[in-house]
């Protein structure tokens, strides 16, 4: 029996590139104002003609957080044209400093004002299906000329009110599946590797060749490892009222330091190393640097991380690193697809949990040429179980405390989730991932929504120590 609902995203929608510090916070806004930007472009004549502002109301997280994120810069940004992959980190930051500064926003032949006073973070209850909403307004004198309203749903994903949903039934993939059970079901039925089945969905679902494929997969780990080497190189703080210290840089001198020393020393300079490289890419996202969704921006320290170690210390070729990036890509579907990658939704587990997974299932891939289903299944599902109930609760709405370090520890448990499914027999893991996603979108249903991007509960209260 084919699924019901098949997953139909793909490897390049899941890994996005764009400036930080949030992919549903930064990202997602950015995509959302630059389509209402491209709509009202297509309006009459006459009705651009009468409009002289754009307004933006922010709720849920969006707006508890949002200042801290930069999602009104992000606005400007794409009210402004610009896209995430090619926008100017330093440009973007440089955004809304002048508070008393108004940006001219073209539509058609018409330009219209849009300042910090346009930008409304709404602190009252909205009746949304969507925690992240926002409503993006064309006015004549505060009167509402046109109006879209947008969804941030994580990942830099969004999704338009009243925009028709895709029926799966008519995107046609030669392999579909929508749980665990179903992708190993088709494996066993066709007798195929994981990396073919999964090339030749995104093949059909992208329309791309394999060598395009290929080549977009060493992109995105270009962009990932660029982010790396930039934040090792990087000292000082980060941007923002904590005044945070950078320590990817200290960390990797000391990693190359214990070289010269003892056996034991070593032994830990693997993992310092580990932590350098998840911290620097961290480190970048929250400066607002260019980073790789991973499967989003507050995540972004633990996929680079683990493929940057995969390539600098285990020498794994190109073609291992993409299998790799495929097997992580299948666990971020699943997870997506069945429960959700998004803060506002999950908490942290729902972002460091599934990289901690998709960072598993990696390694898992990597380290056996078959690609055994069966033990990358089990490396994921142990990753998840182990960030059930994390909360989202940055201290002052800035992805730097706990989120750098939440990075290097959920890599750190992917590396340990990989050890114990290689360890044993994989077969006999009691738990299965579509288990433990059931429980995860259960505990999210059930968790506070002070413990879900708000900043109102948890770490974030220690605002005054820092």
């Amino acid at each position: 029996m084919l699924p019901v609902s098949p997953i139909t995203t793909s490897i390049f929608d899941l890994f996005k590139v764009g400036p930080g510090p949030s992919s549903s916070h930064t990202i997602g806004p950015m995509k959302a104002a630059f389509d209402f930007r491209e709509r009202l472009a297509t309006l009459p004549a006459g009705q651009q003609a009468h409009a002289d502002a754009i307004h933006v109301h922010l709720y849920g997280s969006l707006s508890a957080t949002g200042k801290g994120h930069g999602t009104d810069r992000a606005v400007v940004a794409g009210l402004l044209g610009w896209q995430p992959e090619s926008t100017d980190p330093a440009a973007l930051l440089n955004l809304l400093r002048d508070p008393s500064q108004t940006y001219a926003i073209q539509i058609g032949g018409k330009t219209v004002a849009l300042g910090p006073e346009h930008i409304h973070f709404e602190r009252v209850r909205y009746d949304s299906p969507y925690h992240n909403t926002m409503v993006l307004r064309l006015t004549e004198q505060g009167e509402t000329l046109y109006s879209e309203e947008y969804y941030s749903i994580g990942g830099g994903f969004i999704i338009r009110k009243g925009e028709p949903v895709v029926d799966p039934a008519t995107v046609s993939v030669p392999y579909p599946y929508g749980t665990m059970a179903e992708l190993k079901a088709q494996l066993a039925h066709h007798n195929l590797p994981l990396d073919a089945l999964l090339m030749a969905n995104e093949m059909a679902l992208t329309g791309r060749t394999r060598s395009e494929i290929n080549h977009r997969i060493d992109q995105l780990l270009d962009f990932m490892h660029k982010a790396v080497r930039r934040g090792l190189r990087h000292n000082g703080t980060l941007p923002g009222s904590i005044k945070l210290s950078r320590k990817a840089p200290q960390l990797y001198r000391q990693a190359k330091g214990m070289g010269q020393l003892g056996p034991a020393l070593r032994s830990d300079s693997f993992l310092i190393f580990l932590n350098a490289y998840c911290l620097a890419a961290s480190e970048e996202n929250a400066a607002g640097g260019i980073v790789v969704t991973a499967p989003t921006s507050g995540a972004s320290g633990v996929i680079p991380g683990l493929t940057y170690l995969a390539k600098h210390q285990f020498h794994y070729d190109k073609a291992t690193l993409r299998s790799g990036m495929l097997a992580a890509a299948v666990i971020g579907f699943l997870v997506k697809h069945n429960a959700s990658i998004s803060g506002a939704e999950m908490g942290c587990m729902g972002e460091i949990g599934t990289a901690s997974a998709m960072g598993a299932a990696f390694l898992t891939r990597c380290a056996q040429p078959t690609g055994s289903i069966l033990t990358i299944e089990a490396a994921a599902e142990i990753a998840i179980e182990h960030h059930l109930g994390m909360t989202c609760d940055p201290i002052g709405g800035y992805v730097q405390i706990p989120c750098i370090e939440r990075n290097a520890m959920g890599a750190v448990k992917a590396y340990n989730a990989f050890l114990l499914a290689t360890a044993g027999s994989a077969s006999k893991q009691k738990i299965s991932l579509d288990a433990v996603v059931k429980v995860m979108k259960a505990t999210g249903r059930d968790m506070s929504t002070k413990y879900k991007e708000t900043s109102e509960a948890g770490l974030a209260l220690s605002a005054t120590e820092c």
